[in-house]
């Protein structure tokens, strides 16, 4: 069945007035390589068709961050939704709190949330998306420098002042979010979920529907290794400035299970005629407290593979065949099932 863009359903961002899609575009590849954190070399032509193709289908939000290619994925971002009209033009989410060295790309970027610093990169930040506000800034991760209570008043400060329209955190733990949330609204939390990396599930989605967050997880393919299309001999390739060459996911007995664990969404995926990444993604959107999964791609075609998680609803027997090879593989850890 053929879902046309104006038929993808949508979830409420918290008590955001944002209306989002299911999925959304992950723009942390297209931010290429040559940096700590990078996927390897990216055309950028390519990145830009994939973002048109995922709006073209009816995707309606981005996330990228500054730090992804040391600015570039914002810059790429910006291309590629400059000249559409309002109408057309997706929601851009991006973070701030890390700064690079441009004199040595490959060094660590440090978790930065003074003030001053976080007024200076979302004012970048607004320069290479070509916006007039960000729909969504979120702290990348806890900053080392401050306290949270500081860097969280800024960006507090940045959303009343319209720089922003809402503000979330991403890779903070229950406490952390506990003390913002008494200092001004969480608008969103952005935390790695997939059917390896379950933990997500076991407080943070509960608080998050108890608090009126919304939660937009990221990598629910888990990099590429729920796509039924990774294996071995594509981990053992991997260039040396792909941050997943050193994973612990991708070497060893964890990748084994991993690989196993994908290889068995794919009696899901026929069931539903759909691919494994599209099965993979739609599982994170099965649990309660979930907005929407961030899905990246570095080529249009791959928008194809997984579009039909956007409005795709698995079944008590989807994720009890999925919840059952989750313990025979042991891949990850966390709740089995929603």
């Amino acid at each position: 069945m053929t879902i046309a863009p104006e038929d993808l359903p949508k979830r409420q961002l918290g008590a955001t007035d944002m209306m989002i899609t299911r999925a959304g575009f992950g723009a942390w590849a297209v931010g290429g390589g040559g940096w700590a954190a990078g996927w390897g070399a990216q055309d950028d032509s390519d990145s830009i068709a994939a973002i048109r193709r995922a709006v073209d289908a009816g995707i309606n939000w981005i996330d990228t961050a500054s730090v992804y290619g040391l600015g570039h994925s914002e810059e790429v971002v910006g291309r590629a939704i400059a000249g559409m009209a309002p109408s057309q033009r997706p929601f851009v989410f991006t973070k701030c709190g890390m700064v690079w060295n441009d004199d040595d790309p490959m060094e660590t970027p440090k978790r930065v949330g003074n003030p001053q610093s976080l007024r200076a990169q979302t004012d970048a930040s607004l320069k290479r998306l070509g916006v007039e506000a960000i729909d969504l800034m979120q702290i990348h991760w806890p900053s080392n420098d401050v306290p949270l209570a500081e860097y969280w008043g800024a960006m507090c400060e940045l959303k009343a002042e319209g720089k922003v329209r809402a503000i979330g955190l991403s890779n903070h733990g229950i406490d952390q979010l506990e003390e913002a949330e008494a200092i001004g609204h969480v608008d969103t939390l952005q935390p790695p979920f997939s059917a390896i990396r379950r933990d997500t599930a076991a407080e943070l989605l509960p608080w998050a529907r108890a608090n009126g967050t919304g939660v937009i997880c990221y990598s629910p393919m888990q990099a590429g290794l729920l796509t039924g299309r990774f294996s071995r001999e594509r981990a053992a390739a991997l260039p040396d400035d792909d941050w997943r060459k050193n994973n612990g996911n991708f070497n060893g007995e964890a990748l084994e299970a991993n690989l196993a664990l994908a290889e068995a969404l794919k009696p899901v995926a026929e069931r539903h005629g759909v691919s494994q990444a599209a099965i993979a993604i739609a599982w994170v959107l099965a649990w309660p407290g979930l907005t929407g999964a961030i899905v990246g791609a570095r080529k249009p075609e791959q928008i194809d593979g997984w579009i039909a998680a956007a409005s795709l609803e698995l079944d008590d027997d989807d994720l009890d065949a999925i919840a059952a090879a989750i313990e025979k593989t042991g891949a990850g850890s966390g709740p089995a099932r929603p």
